[in-house]
């Protein structure tokens, strides 16, 4: 009988064993058939800057003369080539001969790299120290291959004796030659 009570006894464990197994693919099986595609997230790709400074000074020089400095308290560099000044930027744009010809200064700068094109937000100032003369606009775009600035917003031109006020503006970088696209105001025309 003992040989008998054995069996019996390995017997039900045998049963129970490959009835968890069972178990054990049918609630493997179901796993893998409710995993959903959607649910599975793609790694996020970092957008932010890739470096970033502080106290900047650059000078863009040509023909070992300085043309350009430049001044920002922050300077964003990202994976693009673009480039953020957060806290604002200020240029200097010298002439041939080395002196100060115009300046410009904005709240917050950006610039495009693959299109070389600068955009200045904020409180936008020019000051073209030639002619003593002051732009004025809230967003102004910068192509430095064309010496070229432009812009779609309200603009004003404080001259020795006049002000000028309108909408859009194409000029050279310098503010010695400009076009406002749709003057406003009263202006003084001498013979």
């Amino acid at each position: 009988m003992t040989g008998l009570c054995s069996a019996s006894l390995i017997l039900p464990s045998v049963v129970i064993s490959s009835f968890s197994r069972h178990i054990f693919f049918i609630a493997l099986a179901a796993l893998a058939c409710s995993c959903n595609k959607a649910e599975v997230k793609k790694p996020v790709e970092y957008t932010g800057p890739i470096s970033e400074a502080e106290k900047v000074e650059l000078y863009y020089t040509e023909n070992d003369k300085v043309k350009i400095k430049m001044l920002a308290d922050v300077l964003y560099e990202f994976q693009t080539g673009d480039r953020e000044f957060p806290k604002g930027i200020y240029m200097e744009f010298y002439k041939e001969d080395g002196s100060l010809e115009s300046t410009l200064r904005a709240n917050h700068a950006y610039f495009f790299k693959a299109e070389n094109q600068w955009r200045g937000r904020g409180k936008v100032e020019v000051k073209n120290l030639q002619k003593n003369e002051q732009l004025n606009t809230e967003e102004l775009f910068w192509k430095p291959a064309e010496k070229k600035i432009f812009t779609e917003k309200f603009v004003t031109i404080r001259q020795q004796s006049d002000v000028i006020y309108g909408e859009g503006l194409d000029a050279k970088q310098d503010l010695s030659d400009y076009t406002i696209r749709r003057p406003t105001g009263e202006i003084e025309v001498k013979d």
